[in-house]
């Protein structure tokens, strides 16, 4: 399968069961207060629906049109208690799929949301609707699938630590240091400097949470050769310019790597020459190699000759010739940091995975909250990116464990991103209920207010859909 189809498969999974898992938070705790559930929908269904399912009536449909899918409209007579109990039973919601994945909904009576049923909001208020809950329950409600999606994340990042552990190459144990990208050099980095730590805080191992930390911070510290501690300060707009290198293709940082040989070419000079798997080449034509990119350098001063290559083998150094093709290659690929380095390796109990994943989901929140105010400048708004950005994240073959690390970011963006303050948006309902609830009942938004508001959310919402994949269109098939 191509890599394309495996990214598309693997972000629909991802993308399905966060929304799921969102929605049923409010679903959550509307059933708690008994608050009626219309429509409970994952993805949306222009026209028709691929599956709807009606338990009231014992009905199971597969590819239906939209039409007769509203709910008969309420009685304008005071309600009896059984009808009372129809309402506030989990029966009377109608469940769906939609084709669309551009998210899902949880449609409850009585409260104005991107259905914009306001007919039914002129009606008395009954029982069973979300308007006729206290100020506390509907906040909780409407908090609900925030709280569901971080929780979700926290326990990704316990089952993983539980079931994988974490196994890492410390800063100190890599004594060649790291390489880096165009914008770090620029800002001052070296290749080779061994990170020490960001804003006062120890770096340990590459990491999202280390990288995040340094990306983030004002002053790095750095190891430089072997020797001299340096404080490097970064420019403010750092991240961003990271961001773009990584769009053109390079990299921020990564281990460097010294010359041990994991495979040979055949028929290529190292192969020919005599070289072998495990050979740490020390130079080329007398020039040192102590990391990969010396090595290329080295190399390419040499190539179509034949060039005397130094090297260690079961700690004796020795000597040889060998041809160096007209592209400047030797023939042969490098072990992995995992293999030259010492590695440290921390397996966790069920008891010591749980305070660890919450750890992690807890710092990944906190990191892409502080990367938000980048969104608001000029640079952060070109970066900003949708789905095929989300997708092109994801894994090119079916990797589980990747996959769950990256489901576990996402739950958190989509938690964060739903409690902003935005209308249409769980924060925006969030921010008028702290409102009532702090004035003790005494400010309350009108209905009229909360549809105006609304339909400015909603808004606000489809423009930045369409800003951000089309910045995807702009990378992907212009730039």
């Amino acid at each position: 399968m191509s890599p394309f189809w495996v990214k598309l498969i693997l972000l629909l999974l991802s993308l399905g069961l966060l929304v799921f898992i969102h929605e049923f938070g409010h679903f959550s705790f509307a059933r708690l207060f008994h608050v009626w559930v219309e429509r409970f929908y994952l993805f949306f269904h222009p026209r028709f629906q691929i599956m709807r399912w009606k338990p009231s009536k014992h009905k199971v449909e597969f590819l239906v049109p939209n039409e007769g899918d509203e709910p008969a409209p309420a009685s304008t007579d005071e309600p009896t208690p059984e009808e009372v109990k129809e309402k506030q039973s989990w029966r009377a919601t109608t469940y769906g799929i939609g084709w669309l994945p551009l998210g899902g909904y949880c449609q409850m009576s009585g409260m104005i949301d991107e259905s914009m049923d306001l007919e039914a909001m002129k009606r008395p208020a009954k029982p069973w609707e979300f308007r006729s809950k206290p100020a506390w329950q509907r906040l909780l409600i409407m908090v609900g699938g925030v709280f569901f999606n971080f929780l979700t994340a926290l326990v990704i990042y316990a089952g993983i630590v539980y079931t994988q552990g974490e196994a890492f190459v410390n800063y100190s144990d890599a004594v060649e240091g790291m390489r880096f990208g165009p914008t770090a050099l620029q800002a001052g980095f070296q290749d080779g400097d061994i990170m020490l730590s960001a804003d006062g805080e120890a770096l340990t191992y590459l990491s999202g949470e280390s990288l995040s930390n340094i990306l983030m911070a004002k002053q790095v510290t750095v190891l430089r050769n072997h020797a001299d501690t340096v404080t490097i300060t970064l420019p403010d707009d750092f991240l961003l310019r990271v961001n773009k290198d990584i769009e053109a293709g390079d990299i921020f940082m990564t281990y460097r790597l010294p010359v041990y040989i994991g495979q040979l070419s055949p028929g290529m000079g190292a192969e020919k020459a005599g070289l072998q798997v495990g050979d740490h080449v020390t130079a080329v034509a007398g020039v040192p190699t102590p990391a990969f990119e010396e090595l290329t350098a080295a190399l390419n001063n040499v190539k179509g000759q034949d060039a005397m290559v130094r090297y260690e083998r079961d700690g004796k150094v020795d000597s040889l010739v060998a041809h160096i093709d007209e592209d400047g290659k030797l023939g042969i690929g490098l072990l992995s940091p995992e293999k030259v380095y010492n590695v440290t390796k921390k397996e966790y109990s069920l008891l010591e995975a749980i305070p660890r994943g919450i750890t992690l989901g807890w710092t990944t929140m906190i990191n892409y909250v502080k990367q938000l105010k980048y969104i608001f400048t000029p640079q952060g708004a070109k970066s900003v990116g949708g789905f095929g950005t989300i997708g092109s994240i994801f894994p090119d073959t079916f990797n589980w464990v990747e996959f769950w690390n990256i489901t576990a970011l996402l739950s958190l963006i989509l938690a964060v991103m739903n409690i902003l303050p935005i209308p249409a948006l769980d924060g925006g309902h969030v921010l008028f209920l702290l409102v009532e609830l702090l004035s003790f009942g005494k400010i309350k938004p009108s209905d009229k207010f909360l549809e105006y508001a609304q339909w400015v959310g909603m808004f606000l919402l489809l423009a930045l859909l369409v800003w951000a994949n089309g910045n995807d269109i702009y990378r992907f098939l212009i730039k």
